[in-house]
């Protein structure tokens, strides 16, 4: 290994690390200082970006001191910034003295589930003639096929209504009302260039949902159906869901 690599190394780790230091920018430290305060304001900085309207819930004061904890349980290790922050959320679920209210742990759910779903791969949407050109003795096997950016998230509170007046109020700070507890899924998607998100309010599609896009067939989706509408209903009810998903852009060609 050449000195220049091994001095690289040695800085980074210093910088990234805090590693002793000695025989860096010929001793002077107060230098090498600047640099860690610069990457850490840098991933702080990062941080905020990538969990959108969090900060703003926490309040400054709050979200600095979780990050700073985040980032000393988690130090970054993706060549991206964009990535950072990634397990943001369960740390929050992990340390709830850093966290001002558990309605929060559930906002960096959602924020993380946007962003991801910004970011992932597309593939061709299935239409409905598509569906209905499928030969019927394929139905039975048939296992849906989602968006890649599709996810599903198991929320404890609804948190919903506050993601949505802090984002509508851009620079303001909106009086929010204190969310909810409540049990209830949220799904996040991109059929296109637009990320979009629902709650998860219909029984049946609660139901069915997760089951769908954890590879259940569709005489499974029929029969899991079956438990709560009865067998008469089962089919129809799962096609209802299809037919809503198909309109949705939420499902790809197999």
């Amino acid at each position: 290994m050449n000195d220049l690599l091994q001095q690289q190394q040695h800085l980074r780790a210093a910088i990234v690390n805090d590693a002793p230091a000695d025989g860096l920018l010929r001793g002077r430290n107060p230098l090498l200082r600047i640099y860690q305060q610069a990457y850490t304001a840098r991933l702080l900085a990062a941080l905020r970006d990538n969990l959108g309207v969090l900060p703003r819930a926490m309040g400054d004061e709050a979200f600095d001191a979780l990050g700073m904890a985040y980032l000393q349980a988690h130090p970054s290790s993706h060549p991206s910034i964009r990535w950072f922050g990634h397990a943001l959320a369960e740390f929050m679920a992990q340390q709830p003295d850093l966290v001002p209210h558990p309605a929060f742990v559930d906002l960096a759910r959602m924020e993380w589930a946007l962003r991801s779903a910004f970011d992932a791969a597309d593939a061709p949407t299935l239409s409905a003639a598509s569906v209905a050109a499928r030969a019927p003795e394929h139905w039975p096997d048939w296992v849906l096929r989602f968006q890649p950016s599709a996810q599903v998230l198991p929320l404890s509170w609804r948190v919903e209504p506050a993601w949505r007046a802090l984002q509508a109020a851009d620079d303001d700070e909106p009086e929010l009302e204190e969310p909810e507890a409540g049990q209830h899924l949220l799904l996040v998607w991109r059929p296109q260039l637009e990320t979009r998100w629902r709650s998860v309010s219909a029984e049946i599609e609660a139901l069915l949902l997760p089951a769908a896009m954890q590879g259940s067939s569709f005489s499974a989706l029929c029969e899991r159906a079956a438990q709560q509408v009865g067998e008469a209903q089962a089919a129809a009810a799962v096609v209802g869901a299809l037919r809503q998903w198909i309109a949705e852009g939420l499902l790809a060609e197999d």
